[in-house]
């Protein structure tokens, strides 16, 4: 591209805006035009038995996913947690923050006017030096008075401004994905340390139940050793147990008061003002549309983030290059000026300018050149963060979907379990009563119904916590309902565990 024909142009005073004009259309952009770079997908996910994709239903996101497990207790802290929570109030200005920046950018594209007045008394020297030697130095004393605007345009002949804009539209886009992102942590980590409470809830109900059962077998023992009819190794077995038992409850509350401080922090209340009513939920974790492998693409707002984090990198290289091509600047100018207020907006006072400024580095010892290095690394980095987050999210939503399928078979398991252990212990019970077994098989028994008890809550709850996280890796929640409308009959979930196929 020439710049002899504009920049004499500019020069003349009735072809300057016609030029500017020119120069403006005819001006482009350097550097490279942003693509979105490919990953790789996998063709689908690596179920087994327990899990059967149903056709695809576009199933729409949810902003309130949690109420899918049916908890007002969990609705109401999570609708809490959305007004007071800090981190998230910091993320969403943090957003009005880069909405600001991208109008504060969007703005040099358009020509900046700003008034100016003056006003100055000032004495001449009569002492000062001589202009011409006919014409003898006075002092005199006058007004200056100024009055008018002034402009300043830069005409972004090379893309600069332009990239600049594109740069920050990117990073807004990217802080709205950010503050997606917060909410979609804050919730599903609400819902996390909440569910694990409730298991807690459960085992300590458990174990309570078993200081009841312990308590009634020593009571008994106790009365058959006064009797006669046992020896006292009986009764410290039984009262041994029974000791360890009440240990382990005190133990586990002090695991629930933790997780009830967590979620005060979340809710945004002080720990010292906040409790939850220790409950014992029955709950099942809902129906989870797994999709295919492209849909997480799609909804996770931190793949989404990274991607626009790529976006604003390539802009800054084109904004680094811009920077070895000229610059053209438009500063016209009226005024008025005069010696007194009366004759200051008079024609004779008016004054103006038209002109230009053009620019053109020609030696700056690298810096320009290293300024694009810098920049073209920084989209590199982008990309392999872009890259490695979308691994990050395929490997979450693998091990939640291996994860839930081995919890449903050991769910069932022991839920077998549990019931062999109270037939055991009824076994054992009536056999030390007829004088079959020693009273040791009875404390053996006991152990083991506890140890089985406690294993089964404990599964439960990690199921529970497990398709939270699974939620957390698709990128949140869907609704469930429009899924099922819109989905063939065939393709209908008949079990907790089928999966329907999201999509945004």
């Amino acid at each position: 591209m020439k710049f002899t024909g504009p920049c004499r142009a500019i020069t003349t005073l009735a072809g300057a805006a016609s030029v500017a004009s020119v120069a403006l259309l005819a001006a482009c952009t350097v550097g490279p035009d942003y693509q979105r770079p490919a990953a790789d997908v996998p063709p689908a996910w690596h179920t087994d038995s327990f899990w059967r994709l149903a056709t695809p239903s576009h199933a729409p996101i949810s902003p309130d996913w949690w109420s899918g497990f049916g908890d007002p207790t969990l609705a109401t802290l999570e609708t809490q947690a959305l007004a007071q929570n800090q981190t998230l109030i910091a993320a969403s200005a943090h957003y009005e923050q880069a909405k600001a920046t991208l109008a504060g950018t969007s703005a040099q594209r358009v020509p900046e006017v700003d008034l100016s007045a003056a006003a100055a008394r000032f004495r001449i020297s009569q002492n000062r030096p001589l202009t011409n030697y006919a014409t003898p130095t006075e002092s005199t004393v006058q007004n200056n008075l100024q009055l008018g605007p002034t402009i300043n345009y830069d005409t972004d002949l090379f893309g600069r401004i332009r990239r600049e804009v594109e740069g920050a539209k990117a990073s807004e886009q990217q802080s709205a994905d950010d503050l997606a992102n917060a909410r979609l942590v804050l919730t599903t980590d609400l819902a996390t340390d909440y569910f694990s409470l409730r298991e807690l809830d459960a085992e300590i109900d458990v174990l309570n139940q078993s200081v009841k059962l312990q308590q009634k077998a020593l009571d008994y023992v106790s009365s058959e050793h006064d009797l006669g009819s046992v020896s006292g190794l009986e009764v410290l077995q039984q009262k041994s147990l029974l000791e360890s038992t009440q240990v382990q409850a005190q133990l586990l509350l002090n695991q629930r008061a933790q997780f009830e401080h967590a979620i005060a922090a979340l809710v945004g209340v002080p720990a010292p003002q906040f409790a939850i009513e220790p409950k014992v939920l029955d709950a099942k974790a809902p129906p989870i549309p797994l999709g295919v492998p492209s849909d997480v693409l799609q909804r996770r707002p931190d793949i989404a983030s990274a991607e626009r984090a790529m976006a604003a990198a390539n802009a800054q290289i084109g904004v680094a290059k811009a920077a070895f091509f000229p610059s053209l600047t438009l500063t016209p100018g009226i005024g008025w000026e005069s010696t007194q207020f009366a004759s200051l907006l008079s024609a004779p006072s008016l004054m103006w300018t038209l002109g230009a400024t053009v620019g053109q580095v020609l030696f700056d010892g690298g810096r320009r050149a290293a300024n694009v290095q810098f920049a073209s690394e920084g989209y590199k980095a982008t990309e392999a963060n872009y890259r490695q987050t979308v691994l990050n999210a395929f490997q979450q939503v693998q091990d939640g979907i291996t994860g839930l399928s081995v919890l449903d078979g050991a769910a069932k398991q022991s839920h077998e379990a549990v019931g062999d252990a109270q037939r055991l212990l009824s076994l054992a019970t009536d056999r030390y009563s007829g004088g079959l077994v020693a009273y040791l098989d009875v404390i053996t028994a006991q152990q083991s119904l506890l140890n089985i008890e406690r294993q089964d809550v404990q599964i439960h709850g990690q199921q529970m916590t497990l398709s939270v996280a699974l939620v957390k890796a698709l990128g949140g929640g869907w609704d469930a309902g429009a899924d099922l409308a819109s989905a063939p009959k065939e393709a209908q979930p008949a079990a907790t565990k089928e999966a329907m196929a999201p999509a945004r």
